[in-house]
């Protein structure tokens, strides 16, 4: 059974294919448009650094001081999205939402299409409050130069694959939380150390040999009572048997 993350990861459908709502649409434009900026503001600040070495003196280019940067400026901004939606079908600001464009069909957009898109991309930024009511009533929430150009923004995330993802990582994660439990289990918290070999008891010495008490000395050979002999005197002393 799965649980925790995995169990939101299945939970969760798949917005791949699905139209873009007007939200992911217009924070993806913001951030193209500030991305844009900032990359021409750069390159422009890099030619008047490089121009102000060669002629001696500052030279500051800005859109608003000169009619031929601002020119460049728009021509910029054209390349900047006609070239993206032609190629990949996503700007940088597309990519990070995870929205493209594709045409009306679901097809990939061929480049005159993104051409087109491009050149009404201003009319409906102009009239805003008629390209947002338009875009938040239809199914498919095209723009004015969605419509003009037949083009459609949708997701373009798999977030199935996500899932797959996101369980795969789970359930690694787990697998490397029971080996780690495994090997605590199986690997003693301190190898024991053999007890020290118990030294016997001091080899308990024999109890000294018993001395046999002095050997008792046979009292003195009783002499036997001397036996008188006929003739009145004392027999000798019977010898004991060697």
């Amino acid at each position: 059974m799965v649980t925790g993350y995995g169990a939101k990861a299945i939970a969760r459908q798949s917005l791949q294919g699905d139209y873009s709502g007007v939200v992911s649409r217009l924070a993806a434009l913001g951030l193209d448009a500030v991305l844009s900026y900032f990359l021409f503001t750069l390159a422009l600040a890099a030619i008047s650094f490089s121009v102000s070495i060669v002629v001696g003196h500052s030279v500051h280019y800005s859109r608003s001081g000169s009619v031929v940067v601002f020119a460049i400026s728009v021509v910029w901004e054209f390349l900047y999205f006609a070239y993206s939606w032609a190629t990949t079908g996503k700007t940088p600001g597309m990519v990070v939402l995870g929205i493209r464009v594709v045409r009306a069909d679901g097809a990939h957009a061929e480049p005159w299409r993104a051409v087109v898109r491009t050149l009404i991309l201003p009319i409906s930024i102009v009239f805003f409050f008629v390209s947002l009511p338009l875009v938040l009533v239809q199914r498919a929430h095209q723009a004015p130069h969605d419509l003009v150009a037949g083009t459609a923004v949708v997701y373009a995330w798999d977030a199935r694959a996500a899932k797959w993802r996101l369980l795969a990582r789970d359930s690694a994660r787990r697998q490397q939380a029971a080996d780690a439990q495994l090997a605590a289990d199986t690997q003693p918290a301190t190898d024991a150390q053999p007890a020290t070999d118990a030294q016997p008891a001091t080899d308990a010495q024999p109890a000294t040999d018993a001395q046999p008490a002095a050997d008792a000395q046979p009292a003195a050979d009783a002499q036997p009572a001397a036996q008188p002999s006929a003739t009145g005197d004392a027999a000798p002393p019977a010898q004991p048997e060697s």
